[in-house]
């Protein structure tokens, strides 16, 4: 029976294959595994899954996909391995530095970490009630995937390994820090790939540096003491990503019109199937609650933006009125809101909605987006997050927060904001009314209106969409 060593080196392929990048350059593949599980239909299903979801009604250029994302993810995954293997290579049990048996688990789930993610992913996990997490794990488990039979060409057991990485369970933690910590391999691939199709330079840090100074120690994987810059410069890179492109408020008011979409049609659905004519059959499981792993591979963007499209032709008109908006780009306008006005404001302008003839079970929402930038262990903390830490010359583990007052002020307090969604043509009507003749709830949406125009820390990217 071959060991482990012996497959690893039979699957290695006589000529290193690459992949054209506009990242990374070259994408470098030198194992036959690897190869096969990109041409599986599962991974070839990402090229239909956007990495963006709606953020390219705002940021035009952001049509990327799952696939190219996953593809980088491997990549900086190689590379990381390749110097520790150059540098920092175990030479004996126990000793905390590089296992170099852990290089193919460790790439295969850098690769496949994404691999369960569904059409429009967050928005139509909150409707239907999936977890893309879990259905990865799914998709490599099972033994109907093209990816599980791949898998088991290095073992029986090798599945099973690849994910429990994934569920951050593997045995080796530094493998499971490569793919999942708050300076992993997925997160340096989505700033510097999302900033690159989205035409912004938030995301741009100095990854060269960081892939230099990142090494293995003591069975975790920290930074040397030389490379604190570089690493702060990758969690306002982080921060400024999430405050600038991921949190948009056009994109998150595009995610609002997808949400109630979807949640209309599952009341057509149950409630008036009469209107719906159009064949919808791939999302019936999703909308019975009865769906199991084929219906989820079936279903991607496409899929389901061909049914919005049929959406267009039904009898319903609320369900014809948001694919219309979905399609054509008409997000909802949004107001930010704070906990000690959110009621009021709420009741005010959906008194508004119901006056214009908008159903606010339909076209209204509160989308709370806020983001930790960074935070260090907490043993009484739920939190799974991993710290990163420093090696001093002395070979002292310190963390960022301790050395680095710019991290410290980004540290433990979550950053993001509230808002009130509805339709803009609300706003248009209630600006057109005389000061004079406003009504109480007229005033204060008006009021909260100014407060967020006049503001001078005010996002401007709100007033130019």
């Amino acid at each position: 029976m071959a060991t482990n060593n012996e497959k690893y080196q039979l699957q290695i392929l006589p000529r290193e294959k690459v992949f054209r990048d506009p990242v990374h350059d070259y994408i470098h593949i030198q194992d036959s595994i690897i190869l096969k599980l990109i041409d599986t239909v599962e991974f070839q299903r990402l090229r239909r899954i956007r990495q963006l979801g709606t953020s390219s009604y705002t940021f035009h250029g952001a049509e990327h996909s799952r696939f190219n994302h996953s593809l980088g993810v491997y990549e900086i995954t190689r590379r990381i391995i390749n110097n520790f293997v150059r540098n920092y290579p175990s030479l004996e049990a126990g000793d905390g530095l590089w296992d170099d048996s852990e290089r193919l688990v460790a790439l295969c789930a850098a690769l496949l970490h994404d691999i369960g993610h569904g059409p429009f992913s967050h928005t139509f996990e909150g409707i239907f009630g999936t977890d893309h997490e879990v259905v990865t794990q799914k998709i490599i488990m099972s033994p109907d995937t093209e990816i599980n039979h791949v898998l088991k060409l290095m073992g029986d057991d090798f599945p099973e390994k690849v994910a429990s990485v994934i569920n951050k369970t593997y045995s080796n933690q530094q493998v499971v820090q490569l793919i999942s910590s708050q300076i992993d391999a997925d997160r340096m691939d989505y700033l510097i790939r999302d900033a690159y199709y989205a035409g912004v330079s938030y995301g741009a840090f100095d990854i060269t540096r960081i892939l230099r100074v990142i090494r293995p120690f003591n069975n975790q994987i920290v930074f040397d003491f030389s490379g604190m810059h570089a690493v702060e410069h990758y969690i306002v890179s982080r921060y400024q990503m999430y405050m600038q492109v991921y949190f948009h408020p056009v994109s998150r008011g595009m995610e609002e019109v997808l949400r109630n979409l979807l949640a209309r049609a599952k009341y057509c659905y149950d409630q008036k199937p009469e209107t719906m004519t159009h064949s919808i059959d791939l999302l019936i499981p999703f909308l019975e609650g009865e769906w199991d792993l084929d219906d989820y591979l079936r279903l991607d963007d496409y899929v389901l933006s061909s049914y919005f499209s049929h959406w267009l032709l039904e009898d319903d008109d609320i369900l014809k009125d948001l694919a219309y908006r979905f399609l054509n780009r008409k997000p909802f306008k949004s107001l930010l809101s704070s906990d000690d006005q959110r009621d009021e404001l709420t009741s005010s302008i959906q008194n508004e909605m119901r006056a214009e003839g908008f159903d606010p079970e339909y076209y209204f929402g509160e989308n709370s987006s806020f983001d930790l930038p960074y935070d260090f262990y907490r043993p009484d903390s739920t939190s799974t997050r991993t710290q990163i830490d420093f090696l001093t010359k002395q070979n002292q583990v310190v963390e960022l927060s301790q050395v680095s007052a710019l991290v410290q002020s980004l540290t433990g307090v979550p950053r993001g904001e509230q808002r009130l969604y509805y339709p803009r043509e609300v706003l248009h009507t209630i600006l057109k009314i005389p000061e004079a003749d406003l009504t109480p709830d007229q005033e204060k949406i008006i009021a909260a209106y100014n407060e967020e125009t006049n503001d001078v820390t005010f996002n401007i990217q709100q007033r130019l969409f």
